[in-house]
Formats: structure tokens, sequence, C-alpha cells
């Protein structure tokens, strides 16, 4: 066995055993051998499905990884997984339906942020701690109103100072910049204003819905300008769709991905459109360029390596999911109540205190931030020969 790998699985096993130790019985006392039950409402087909498709892979692995570990004190989580075809309104009856059900401590929600923003008010109504892939800051602020829900992914202020510093740093004066006409791209279309008026680039901005195919007359309008920068701040499908509409335009100048655009390692068709563009994202997404020099890394080599191998290429979010089924894992063992039932005001109360290197980045949950992400969990990726590689 590898060194790395032994210490991927020491790190896996000390993160789940250290945080169960409180939940253990002594003396005798029954132990608490009932499932954990993590119910997931996941877009699994509809105009969103490529990513809610991740996200189930991701947990169906973490899931796997976590049940043949042996550091769940005898017990085993099992997954419930539901529809919820891209649209909000299914996505709320899942969320009554895993509600109601009395063996569910937790659900995860996935990338629609519509879905998450419009279910707020009944996750606090049913008290079921919730913790959501999708990027929009309202899904888990303002706190005091979103008691049970939390957010687990990058945040558009982090990713806004992050993309400016490298527009700055690249002596970039002029940017136009395509958003997706949703929560979360209206809120980064402010933030990176707010960013780059600091630093007096000029912004021009163009909107796009999330289901539309055909970027074209944005992009025009956008390079009509003769912007030094293009940024795209949509999915991934549509940002490399963007790039390679802008490649055949006469733009000539930088690309530059937000976070939210984060999608395959391999960017396939798209690669010589997107050859040295900037993404801004987490480090798992490349951490084949990284020596493994702290458990935390070595864990997140071996679970890129791990989906790598199972699934035959890596997508970035993927990682958000698997800490979500840590963070419900811990916090269920920790909780404690009564053996054989759950405890969710417990789970909730732990949930608000977590701390844990994730797959992801440091995750640091607080009681006046539902938003766990780290900013320090962001870095600098750039295309070369058809994926992202780490910057520098």
């Amino acid at each position: 066995m590898s060194p790395i790998r032994s210490a991927t699985i020491a790190a896996l096993a000390s993160a789940v055993v250290a945080t169960t130790l409180t939940g253990c019985q002594f003396g005798g006392a029954e132990q608490d051998t009932s499932p954990i039950v993590i119910a997931a409402d996941l877009e699994l087909s509809g105009a969103a499905a490529t990513v809610g498709r991740t996200y189930q892979r991701a947990l169906d692995l973490k899931v796997k990884q976590l049940n043949s570990s042996g550091a769940l004190n005898g017990r085993e989580i099992k997954l419930r997984v539901k529809d919820n075809r891209s649209d909000s309104a299914e996505s709320l009856r899942n969320i009554v339906d895993f509600s109601n059900d009395s063996q569910v401590s937790a659900i995860i929600m996935g990338g629609c942020n519509e879905c998450a923003v419009g279910a707020v008010g009944t996750i606090n109504e049913k008290r079921i701690p919730t913790i959501a892939l999708a990027a929009s800051g309202a899904i888990a602020s303002p706190v005091a109103e979103r008691r049970y829900v939390f957010k687990l992914g990058p945040n558009a202020p982090d990713s806004a100072a992050a993309l400016t510093t490298e527009l700055r740093r690249n002596n970039i004066r002029k940017v136009g910049v395509l958003v997706s006409d949703d929560d979360y791209g209206r809120e980064g279309a402010t933030a990176l204003k707010s960013e780059l008026d600091k630093v007096e680039i000029a912004f021009r901005e163009q909107r796009v819905k999330t289901t539309d195919t055909d970027v074209s007359q944005q992009i025009q309008q956008l390079a009509s300008g003769k912007p030094d920068a293009l940024v795209f701040w949509t999915p991934p499908e549509q940002a490399t769709l963007a790039a390679t509409t802008a490649s055949q335009t006469t733009f000539r100048g930088s690309l530059f991905f937000d976070a939210s655009a984060a999608g395959d390692l391999f960017l396939g068709a798209a690669a010589r459109a997107t050859e040295r563009a900037t993404l801004i994202f987490t480090q798992t997404m490349v951490i084949d360029d990284v020596i493994a020099t702290t458990p935390a890394k070595a864990a997140r080599r071996q679970w890129f390596q791990d989906y790598t191998a199972r699934f035959g290429g890596y997508n970035g979010s993927s990682s958000f999911a698997a800490d979500a089924v840590q963070l419900i894992a811990d916090a269920e063992l920790r909780a404690g109540g009564e053996v054989g039932k759950v405890d969710r005001n417990g789970i909730r109360d732990v949930l608000e205190t977590s701390q844990m290197d994730g797959l992801s980045g440091p995750i640091r949950m607080t009681p006046d931030n539902h938003s766990g992400l780290m900013p320090q969990a962001l870095t600098t990726l750039v295309a070369r020969n058809g994926r992202w590689r780490l910057a520098g």
C-alpha cells in the first residue's frame, strides 16, 4: 500500500472517529446500529441534469467509502435520492416528502439555485437540516431566517475578489461579463462590479438564461465593446459554449471563468477555444498537480483518483457533494440522542459549528455563517492542452 493511500485511509478514519467519540456508549449501554438516512434532491433530468448526475455519482462514491471505512461506529449510511427534474415546484414536493419521513436525518440539495431558495421556508418550518450545493448566497443568508439551511460551494464575493486579483495582475483595464440570469448570476454581477470599481476596471454586462443554448448575440454585444477580457459567470456548458462562440468573433483577448463555470477536468471539444483561459476554483480540481504534503491533501488526491478510476474523468463539483455527506455523517454521530431515533435539532446544532479540512478545502460553519467554504479554498487554474492545470 502506498504511503499516500495509507495516510488517506488513516485520515478518513480519524476524521470520523474523532467526531464520534462523544457519541460512544460506555458501560454496556445499547449501541445504536440504525442506518443514517441521508436524502438527496437532485436535478437528474431537465436543463441541469449534467450537474445533478455529477452530484449523484459523488454521493454514491462517498457513501460507499464511508460505509466500508469501519469508522461509523457500527452504523451505515443509506442514501435516498429523488429527481426534481430541474424544477423548483417538483423540488419542493421532494423536500416535503423527505421531511415527513422520520428516518431521514438531513437533506442534500443539488445545484438548482431557485430550488434551494424556494425551499427555505419549508425547510425551516419542517426543521430538517439541509445542505444545498447551489451557489446563491440567498440560500444561507440571512442566517436568522435560515436556521436549518446550510450551503457548501464557492461564494460570489470570494470568487469576485479572486477574479479581480487575476484581472489586475494581467493588466486588464476593460472587461465584458456574461452572467447567468439567476440568483447567483445577479449576485455575482453585483459583487464583481463592486470589486472592479475599486481598481478602476471598466465593466460591461450581458445576461443569459440558464436554459439558453445560443449565446452568440450576447457575445457579439460584449465583443463589440473591444474588451481586454471576457468573464463567464455561467454554468459550465454555457461557459464553454461562450468560449467557443467568442473564438469565432474578432475578440482576441483573455478568458476568465468564475467558479460556477467549473465542470469537467478535460475540456473536450472546447479545448482550443479555452486554451490559456483562467478559472477560479478549488485546488482539488487539479490535485494531481499538487504534492500531497498533508493528510488533507492526500485525502483530496485519493478522492480524485478514486473518482477518476470509477467514472473515467473528474468533475470539479463532485467534492462539494462528498463533503456534504461527511458533514452530515459527523453531525449525526456527534448529535447523540435516543438510540434508533433521529435528532434533527441536534444535527442542526452540530452542523452550525462544524469545522473540517474537506475534500473541497477548509470548511467552517458558525452560528453567523451557514456558507462554510472558506475563501482560502479558491485558487487559480489555467487551461492547458485540453484540461485544467494549476496556475504557475
